[in-house]
């Protein structure tokens, strides 16, 4: 298989491969909790499209911490979320939304595809959301995490990186795709100059994507013709 035909194909987690029903919201309130004290309600903050990082900013910047001092504290902000989130998802009924398994074991077998991930979710808790929903985190060799970048465009550069030192293979943008629920995942997509899918699968409606013109908008990835076609840049109705 020549190089050039090689796509990757770089997932979000949640809305998009499984809903976690709150798990994450509750793991990063008794992270804050535990380190902060911080018993105020997250319900203001926008979870879905951001980054934890980006949370943990939202929440420690009014009570005045500085940019600098909240980057500091990411990293064991990251490993006491992942503690809480392992503890609690037993509990949640975490499920993996319809047709993403199937859909990842085709492109694990199909020689055009590399799969990857860009999620706001810390490194640490992804393997465990995974799982939880049915999904073999080996499936996805390479990835950029929520710990890593405030905001979600700094993520796609960073996984396409590593995607090239993994595989050797230089991505060009029309092969390099995103899918996800939210319009960040769409906008973020364009730092690496690829083309993002749109799933209604999220708490989003599609007049959310659609407004920032993904290559494709799918209600959710069940009709595996029409994804890989949208997946490998067959998809004809742009936005359809």
């Amino acid at each position: 298989m020549a190089e050039q035909a090689l796509t990757l194909i770089l997932f979000d987690i949640d809305g998009t491969l499984l809903t976690s029903a709150h798990a994450g919201r509750l793991a990063v309130r008794l992270a804050l909790e535990e380190l902060f004290g911080f018993t105020g309600s997250t319900e203001s903050v926008a979870f879905a499209g951001s980054t934890d990082w980006r949370i943990l900013q939202d929440i420690l910047l009014p009570l005045g911490y500085t940019s600098s001092q909240v980057a500091d504290l990411v990293p064991v902000f990251a490993e006491v979320v992942a503690r809480h989130l392992e503890m609690i998802i037993p509990h949640h009924p975490v499920r993996p939304l319809p047709g993403a398994v199937a859909l990842v074991e085709a492109l694990v077998s199909d020689d055009r595809a590399r799969l990857g991930l860009v999620t706001g979710n810390v490194a640490q808790s992804v393997p465990i959301k995974l799982r939880a929903a049915g999904f073999d985190p080996a499936h996805f060799p390479v990835g950029a995490f929520g710990h890593e970048a405030v905001e979600r465009s700094a993520l796609p550069p960073l996984a396409v990186q590593r995607a090239r030192e993994m595989w050797g293979v230089d991505f060009p943008p029309q092969r390099i795709v995103v899918v996800g629920d939210t319009p960040n995942d769409v906008i973020c997509t364009r730092s690496v100059g690829g083309r993002a899918i749109g799933v209604l699968t999220g708490p989003l409606k599609r007049e959310a994507l659609a407004a920032e013109s993904p290559y494709a908008i799918l209600e959710d990835l069940t009709d595996s013709a029409r994804v890989m076609a949208a997946l490998f840049g067959e998809e004809q109705e742009h936005g359809g």
